[in-house]
């Protein structure tokens, strides 16, 4: 399973928030690339970098900020926030994205969605399936949809969408425990599925029953910026994978 360090990112820092509400803003870097090398440095691959402004504002915001990491910086970077037409996605490619989370814009433009996976390919494409009481979220987790996580998942998958990032939003930031018991369901409804489980990571324990489960990565934020897990740690366990 692959440890995937997340930075979220407002007004050019790096920053977390509790189950997205943006008024929960606690900064812990002022220059993100700093924790970029540090991920680097500790064997880490690979990175999820979210525009939270972007993902609010519905257009990339910060994009500065994934060129100097992707420039400065190995690590195979995943983007999110604002991507919501094929010219913000060439535009986060061309940063240095090896790959773009399609999260609000997969709910609201499927065919739009459809036509990037026909275009850039499934290795360059993640699906964006968060959740609130099993209800898809957009918008930066500001709306919930109509739409039940494992079917919305289904009908990508079926479309030839490997990769998937869910977080159960009820979990983010609160250090108590990943949603297990949902992933367990995806993943058995989609065999073949390269799932991503973010949100609710406390300590090391969590990452090896999210490796048990089965889970392709697990995203880790706070549990990191919070001291409960030392970059050490993360770096044991990707390489024990």
């Amino acid at each position: 399973m692959r440890i995937i360090p997340a930075i979220d990112i407002i007004a050019g820092e790096a920053v977390r928030l509790t189950k997205g509400d943006y008024s929960t803003r606690t900064v812990y870097y002022h220059d993100p690339l700093e924790a970029a090398k540090a991920f680097e440095g500790a064997g880490l691959e690979r990175l999820h970098l979210v525009d939270l402004e972007g993902a609010k504002a519905g257009h990339i915001v910060n994009i500065k900020t994934l060129e100097r990491i992707a420039s400065k910086t190995t690590l195979v970077i995943d983007f999110g926030g604002g991507v919501k037409s094929t010219e913000e996605l060439e535009r986060a490619f061309n940063a240095g994205a090896s790959q773009v989370t399609c999260g609000s814009i997969a709910i609201k433009d499927r065919e739009l969605v459809l036509s990037w996976l026909e275009k850039f390919g499934p290795e360059r494409l993640i699906l964006g399936a968060d959740c609130r009481n099993g209800m898809v979220s957009a918008s930066g987790w500001l709306e919930d949809s109509t739409l039940e996580v494992t079917s919305f998942i289904d009908s990508y998958h079926k479309k030839g969408m490997v990769y998937c990032i869910s977080t159960d939003i009820a979990k983010d930031g609160m250090l108590m425990g990943p949603s297990v018991d949902l992933y367990k369901k995806i993943l058995e409804k989609e065999p073949g599925l390269k799932l991503i489980a973010s949100g609710g990571v406390s300590c090391v324990e969590d990452l090896y029953t999210l490796k048990e489960a089965g889970l392709f990565g697990a995203i880790v934020g706070k549990a990191f910026y919070e001291n409960r897990i030392t970059l050490s740690e993360l770096g044991e366990v990707n390489s024990a994978s």
